[in-house]
């Protein structure tokens, strides 16, 4: 078996590798030889703590996810996420490799939406919005200032210190960032990404001007919520996959719209593939709901161990 510890998972991953590797398990989710199955929310014996199993297979790959949020952790120096990712030997059924995967998952995260984001968003966007100022906002921005010139990032935090240390995070990136309300910052957006744990709707759909792209990331569990339902009922739709979104993404909000054929629902892959369009004009309204699928994680650890060939030996 082989074991890739958190320190060198780390040191191996970069936006390169998670995108490349990201953008292949969402093609292949898309595909007839995939299979997602429904993920499982648990928590530990203190109820904030929490836990999330996901597990998927496809032509070449299967295996589990399984990623940690232990808030109290901060209080301690250490990470509040953690993730674990199991792959299986597919000829014998035992556990092939186990790699930890704390810091990638972030990468993995915001590979999703810069992935979306390439062929969603419009090729001159260049003012991005994240609402948010946590771990979680800084690879966005990262991520997605890698495919579009983005030249001025709105950042909207829940507190102005908070914001304050995030913008010296982004200046040590080489971004530049200012602190924004949210309705200024919706209204000069060409990107908006939502990276929050929010159980409401952090903006009126009304400040989103035309030719936005959204992308919602922190909608993954029931009863959390980014983006205002009248929003979702306008824009144009998309996601990593249509069965999960409608269950514990974004799109649980409209699941009624949805079933009854009210809307419609792509799959980012069905874009990447030409099976479905992306975005139609330059006024189109793009949503994005990027709730996280176990294929992402077990192409990125599947990346990460050819990654380790001819460099030191996976102990």
């Amino acid at each position: 078996m082989q074991f890739l510890p958190e320190e060198r998972s780390a040191a191996l991953v970069t936006e390169e590798l998670a995108f490349t590797a990201v953008r292949d398990a969402l093609i292949a989710a898309a595909g007839p030889q995939a299979d997602v199955f429904p993920a499982v929310l648990g928590h530990g014996s203190q109820r904030e703590n929490r836990f999330t199993v996901k597990s998927a297979t496809s032509a070449q790959l299967a295996g589990v996810k399984i990623g940690s949020y232990w808030p109290g952790n901060a209080d301690k120096g250490l990470a509040r996420h953690n993730s674990l990712v199991l792959l299986f030997d597919q000829d014998h059924g035992r556990i092939g490799a186990v790699v930890e995967a704390g810091v990638v998952n972030a990468y993995r995260t915001a590979a999703a939406d810069a992935v979306a984001a390439s062929v969603l968003a419009r090729t001159d966007a260049a003012t991005l919005t994240i609402f948010g100022a946590g771990h979680q906002a800084l690879y966005e921005c990262t991520a997605l200032s890698r495919v579009r010139p983005i030249t001025t990032i709105h950042v909207v935090a829940r507190s102005r210190q908070r914001g304050e240390h995030f913008l010296d995070k982004l200046a040590e990136r080489g971004l530049a960032g200012q602190l924004t309300d949210a309705e200024q910052a919706c209204r000069a957006a060409d990107i908006v990404v939502t990276a929050t744990t929010a159980t409401a709707p952090l903006f009126d759909a009304a400040w989103v001007r035309p030719g936005t792209h959204i992308a919602s990331m922190g909608s993954d569990a029931h009863g959390k919520q980014e983006l205002p339902r009248d929003l979702l009922r306008t824009a144009r739709l998309f996601c990593d996959l249509p069965a999960q979104s409608v269950r514990i993404g974004e799109l649980q909000h409209v699941a009624d719209l949805v079933h009854d054929g009210t809307l419609q629902v792509v799959a980012i892959g069905d874009v990447l593939t030409g099976q479905a369009e992306g975005r139609r004009s330059e006024q189109e309204i793009t949503v994005f709901d990027s709730s996280g699928i176990a294929l992402q994680d077990l192409f990125v650890a599947d990346a990460l161990l050819h990654a380790t060939a001819g460099t030191e030996e996976t102990p």
